[in-house]
């Protein structure tokens, strides 16, 4: 355990820190789940343009690196392009 104040300081921020790093590589998990898991185009691009949102707002404020960001979001256009168009959404 510290013993200096500032230590003691130090600590307790790398605590907030960690947990509120864990919720947004938490959130990123599962919104990327969440599109790579639709099969449905209209669900995916709904599910897409929010994982796209969050991966931009955690790089900007420096939670992960750009090009994890840039090589998630990658993954995810390569997903969402590789869905097939269903009969009905031919038509329209």
């Amino acid at each position: 355990m510290a013993n200096h104040k500032s230590a003691k300081k130090r600590i307790r921020t790398n605590e907030k820190k960690r947990v509120r790093n864990k919720i947004t590589s938490t959130r990123i998990k599962s919104t990327m789940k969440k599109v790579l898991g639709a099969e449905k185009i209209e669900d995916a691009e709904k599910n897409y343009k929010e994982a796209i949102a969050l991966l931009d707002k955690s790089t900007t404020r420096g939670r992960i690196h750009r090009n994890n960001a840039a090589r998630k979001k990658s993954r995810l256009t390569k997903h969402l392009n590789s869905l097939q168009p269903t009969e009905k959404e031919t038509k329209e």
